[in-house]
């Protein structure tokens, strides 16, 4: 007869595999789930360090946004103070910058050459304009000058297309000739490295308080300015929210 005791001592002295096996299975176990935690562990990490990184990114982005807006705002006072005593007829956009004469100014009603009293306007106006633009703090910033030409919605798109371009291009070519002579020869280079003239037919009209278009304030021309990375401030406007970019 086998005695109980003999047994179980012959057990602990030589225990059977399956306990071995079940020991080693538990440790693999162990080790799989410590290193699936230490890679959940450093995953976390790597996506704190990337959102972390894209804040700051955004907020640099935000805060050159803001400072090329500042810019803006600095050249449009500037505009307004250099003008504000002017006898000439002209209106300032107080948040683009955007100087507008009416079609009577400059030329007759469906003509495209530049009337002598456009041309004296003209004389008046563009050196105190390429003055504020122009100048030592301002010109690093400016990367466009744009002369645009508007026409109301009296005949087809491509007629007026042909009649806003010709008398942008018209001002545009009276500025940097000869004939002008109200630009020192730096100035002169200058300009024709940034200036544009485009006709925009009646694609832009001025409205009236009933919604309809009200010719004579929409036969215009513009002189407006661009700023380098204007482009990047509309991409972040959108990406971040007008509410978010002052």
């Amino acid at each position: 007869m086998i005695d109980k005791k003999d047994l179980l001592d012959d057990i602990e002295e030589n225990p059977p595999e399956y306990w071995s096996s079940f020991s080693d299975m538990m440790s693999g176990l162990l080790m799989i789930f410590i290193l699936f935690l230490t890679m959940t562990i450093l995953q976390l990490n790597i996506q704190e360090d990337l959102l972390h990184d894209k804040e700051g990114l955004l907020q640099e982005k935000e805060d050159e946004v803001n400072r090329i807006l500042g810019v803006r705002k600095m050249i449009v006072e500037e505009l307004k103070k250099e003008f504000e005593d002017s006898n000439l007829q002209l209106n300032i956009d107080p948040e683009s910058g955007s100087i507008t004469f009416s079609e009577g100014v400059f030329f007759d009603y469906d003509k495209y050459e530049i009337k002598e009293t456009g041309k004296e306007y003209l004389k008046s106006f563009i050196p105190k304009y390429i003055e504020v633009l122009l100048n030592d703090n301002n010109r690093e910033y400016i990367s466009e000058i744009i002369i645009e030409g508007h026409t109301d919605n009296n005949g087809s798109y491509m007629y007026n297309l042909e009649l806003s371009q010709k008398r942008a291009f018209e001002v545009s070519k009276y500025i940097l000739s000869n004939e002008f002579g109200q630009l020192t020869e730096e100035e002169n280079i200058r300009l024709k490295s940034i200036l544009t003239a485009n006709g925009r037919s009646f694609s832009n009209p001025i409205l009236d308080e009933n919604g309809s278009i009200h010719k004579e304030k929409s036969r215009r021309v513009e002189f407006k300015f661009r700023l380098k990375d204007e482009e990047m401030i509309y991409q972040m406007q959108e990406l971040l929210g007008d509410e978010n970019v002052n």
